[in-house]
């Protein structure tokens, strides 16, 4: 089932780009990121409260709101220089360069989380990294 959520949020991550593109147009990229943001925060919460789970808010551990609270300064960092180098530059080149993340997160997923490294996931790695140098050059 994993497979299906995580191809949705490649379809998903790729409308995003197009549509962002097309809507930054003459709009400051820091507000865009934060009317983005806004609609992210509504959805994210109506499905929260519709599914129940805000009940598990005082389940949630310090180290988990550390973290989580972490991952979204990441996140909302990520989002700001994102729709600016999409907003000055073509998405068919800011997109590669951005899903090179693909390639850091497999390293500190093998650093930090210790994960098994593997030839497969050296020989992906390496490809993903030439694929990005090929689309940007």
């Amino acid at each position: 089932m994993w497979i299906i959520y995580a191809l949705l949020s490649a379809f998903f991550a790729a409308a995003t780009s197009i549509l962002a593109k097309v809507g930054i147009q003459n709009v400051n990229s820091n507000l865009a990121t934060a009317i983005r943001t806004v609609v992210i925060i509504i959805i994210a919460w109506g499905i929260v409260f519709l599914n129940g789970s805000y009940k598990e808010i005082p389940n949630i551990t310090q180290k988990s709101w550390l973290f989580l609270i972490l991952s979204g300064v990441a996140t909302g960092l990520s989002w700001l220089f994102y729709f600016k180098a999409l907003q000055l530059g073509d998405a068919s080149k800011v997109v590669p360069i951005d899903k090179f993340s693909v390639v850091i997160s497999m390293v500190l997923a093998f650093l930090i989380l210790k994960e098994t490294v593997t030839a497969n996931t050296i020989l992906g790695g390496i490809l993903i990294t030439l694929g990005t140098f090929v689309l940007i050059l």
